[in-house]
């Protein structure tokens, strides 16, 4: 969306405007928008091998509390952001909360 890049990634968004070459990877070729991407599955990737470890010791109702508590705080966070640094922790948050639950 434009206006997300515009707010968030507004080098991004610039280089769009610009680049009228067919080839859309150049176009979206940035460090910060490839770590807010990566952020969710790096996340998700980590809790998913503690998973099993949080599910045994807490069981499974307070396991998939504590994860929904986390998918919230990140829902909020990225709902709120107001810089780049807030969406990738509200993604990280996402992530541990989707693999926790």
């Amino acid at each position: 969306m434009e206006s997300f890049l515009k707010k968030f990634f507004p080098s991004v968004y610039e280089k769009q405007k610009v680049d009228s070459s067919t080839n859309q990877y150049c176009k979206f070729d940035s460090f910060t928008l490839t770590m807010f991407t990566s952020s969710l599955y790096v996340a998700a990737l980590l809790s998913s091998l503690v998973a099993s470890t949080v599910t045994r010791k807490l069981g499974r109702k307070l396991s998939m509390l504590f994860g929904g508590v986390l998918f919230c705080a990140g829902a909020l966070i990225n709902g709120f952001a107001q810089t780049v640094w807030m969406l990738i922790v509200g993604r990280i948050l996402l992530g541990f909360g989707i693999w926790i639950c």
